[in-house]
């Protein structure tokens, strides 16, 4: 352990601030210690965890996860995890930590999520059209919209956690049966809610959606494209309006932890009215009753109201 943290850090940094702090990020149950770099991925290590650990989180409630940028604490508490679940790809100061912490298990939901290629705009495109190492293989990482492929991901968690903790492996089964069950029961309550409805398209915020629309069998168009602060074009804007007559759409959906101005200012030229579809990124604040589960009942709800699903 103190090998891989004098390669993370360095040993004149290392050695006397940690015995300043103490053992920053340690773990004082007898179970592994297990980091999770956002809430989604975070949720499932809880479930599948139980009472044997406590999963550390390191992208805050109420915090925007594509911003995040680690601090030394969390940065030595990936280095001194047992278990580290992450999305590669996702959050690049995660990556970087990952990378050099060295953590023998380490679950990737890229690896195991089955992961699309990402519906770049035109506006996402113009802005880094000239740049090298421009990609157009890029992935859209908002798998966990999709109950079937975050049950993936709870599988690799619950073998990375029973390799870590054999002796509750047991345990940890029982509780992955339960998360998938409950996973189950989501998606089919989804599928049935969503059969039957007036209009097949939402408009939202930021293209966080490709995956539950796929699921579901709706259409999804995005106000900002991929990211939650990309720039929509007049041209964008003037063909999102005719869509939005043409498919007698009522509702701008926009969300819990970005700016509602485009949303809002949208519905408000068009007449329509505005909703909140939660891409379940975080929790919206540390006091919160909600879960993953309910949340995404809620953008349920939401949909069947705005597009008078029977």
């Amino acid at each position: 352990m103190r090998r891989r943290l004098l390669a993370l850090l360095g040993p004149t940094v290392l050695v006397p601030t940690l015995a300043a702090c103490g053992a920053v990020g340690a773990d004082d149950s007898d179970g592994p210690s297990v980091v999770a770099s956002f809430y989604p991925l975070q949720y499932v290590a809880e479930r599948v965890a139980g009472d044997h650990a406590d999963v550390e989180a390191l992208t805050s409630p109420g915090q925007e996860p594509h911003d995040l940028e680690l601090t030394f604490k969390r940065t030595v508490e990936v280095a001194e995890a047992d278990v580290v679940v992450f999305l590669s790809g996702f959050q690049p100061a995660v990556d970087d930590a990952v990378e050099q912490g060295g953590s023998e298990h380490v679950v990737d939901a890229a690896d195991v999520a089955d992961l699309r290629p990402a519906a770049e705009s035109e506006e996402e495109h113009a802005s880094h059209a000239d740049e090298e190492a421009h990609d157009h293989g890029a992935l859209d990482p908002h798998f966990w919209l999709d109950p079937t492929r975050l049950a993936k991901v709870a599988d690799a968690v619950e073998q990375q956690l029973a390799e870590a903790d054999p002796d509750h492996a047991d345990d940890y089964a029982a509780n992955l049966a339960a998360l998938q069950d409950d996973l189950t029961a989501l998606d089919d309550d989804l599928m049935s809610g969503l059969e039957d409805c007036r209009v097949d398209t939402i408009v939202v915020s930021h293209n966080a959606f490709a995956y539950f629309a796929e699921r579901y069998g709706l259409h999804v168009e995005s106000i900002n494209g991929m990211t939650p602060d990309a720039e929509p074009s007049p041209a964008h804007l003037a063909q999102l309006s005719d869509l939005i007559e043409t498919e007698g759409i009522t509702t701008v959906f926009s969300e819990t932890l970005a700016t509602r101005e485009l949303a809002d200012t949208l519905a408000g030229e068009l007449g329509l009215g505005t909703a909140v579809l939660d891409p379940v990124e975080g929790l919206a604040d540390a006091g919160s009753d909600d879960d993953y589960l309910s949340l995404m009942r809620g953008n349920l709800a939401a949909i069947q109201e705005a597009n008078e699903c029977t």
